[in-house]
């Protein structure tokens, strides 16, 4: 029996040795097909803006001989913006400052920009104060409001509740139409949301506050079926995000108001906001008056929330 079982382990031994041999083997032959010429893994495909670093986000990224050529996928308004291209040249820099750990910038005498959603246009250039020689770095913060006092999104809860007659308003019997007729957004919010990647003249209402939260200095963190988590101070605040479908009823859904109030009870978070560019019910004054911590963002206040973020 004895020698049976030393068998049994001699074969268990030869079996894993030769898997280990199978493995290696496969290993030498990836590497050996690794084409060490090829560099086209230094680009990368577009990402979200971070949070964190407020970033704006970088479609692709190469040396052309002399050019540092930065694409930014962020949409652009129609009309030539100055001030926003100065801004994303600026952002340029600090790119090609990060690149530089992983592709020599030795020759490079100038960085050249382009931006836009598809087709992408140049949008401006700076040259380099010399061959390789970056400029001092930019605080990390351009893109952001973080440096005002007041928190307009904190005032939403902690300001006297009054209600408002226009909010009572008629449902419409057709469609709702593009909310960006309705709005008007200050051209500086306009610039920070566009370099998050959201153009102003198609996206959402939660699209716009949720981007204008991360500009504020939130950290917008996603939870399941269109809820967030938005952190500050160590701050919670439970999101729920209700974009309006085009054909669906124009009102907010009073089940969903419902839905939303469970949903922060069990939330843990300190506050509660629904974001909805749908109208509201009256209903949800009665829930604000009843609980102060929880608040709705509808259509018809949308526009009142930018006015106070313009004036925070």
């Amino acid at each position: 029996m004895e020698g049976a079982g030393a068998v049994g382990v001699a074969f268990i031994a030869l079996v894993v040795l030769g898997v280990v041999v199978i493995s290696l083997r496969r290993q030498r032959k990836r590497a050996a097909a690794l084409d060490l010429e090829d560099t086209s893994w230094l680009r990368r495909s577009p990402v979200e803006a971070d949070p964190i670093t407020k970033r704006a986000a970088v479609a692709d990224f190469h040396v052309h001989g002399s050019e540092a050529r930065v694409i930014f996928d962020v949409p652009l308004p129609d009309q030539n913006d100055p001030v926003l291209n100065d801004l994303l040249v600026d952002e340029a820099v600090e790119v090609v400052r990060e690149k530089r750990h992983t592709l020599p910038i030795d020759e490079v005498t100038e960085i050249v920009v382009f931006a836009g959603r598809g087709d992408s246009r140049e949008i401006g250039r700076t040259r380099l104060p010399a061959p390789g020689q970056l400029p001092s770095a930019l605080q990390s913060d351009m893109f952001t409001l973080t440096h005002i006092a007041r928190d307009p999104f904190a005032g939403q809860f902690e300001d006297e509740l009054v209600t408002h007659v226009e909010t009572q308003v008629q449902v419409p019997k057709d469609d709702l139409g593009p909310l960006s007729q309705e709005l008007r957004i200050p051209l500086g919010l306009e610039r920070g949301l566009r370099t998050r990647g959201v153009d102003p003249t198609e996206a959402s209402g939660p699209e716009l506050i949720l981007a204008l939260l991360e500009m504020f200095g939130y950290e917008v963190n996603p939870q399941v079926d269109g809820t967030f988590i938005a952190i500050k101070d160590k701050l919670k605040t439970f999101i729920r995000a209700e974009p309006h479908v085009p054909g669906s009823y124009p009102e907010l859904d009073e089940q969903l108001v419902q839905k939303f109030i469970v949903e922060f009870g069990t939330a843990g978070a300190a506050r509660g906001l629904l974001i909805t560019d749908k109208l509201g019910p009256f209903m949800i004054h009665d829930v604000e008056a009843t609980n102060p911590r929880m608040r709705f963002v509808t259509r018809e206040r949308i526009q009142r929330f930018i006015d106070s973020m313009a004036l925070g």
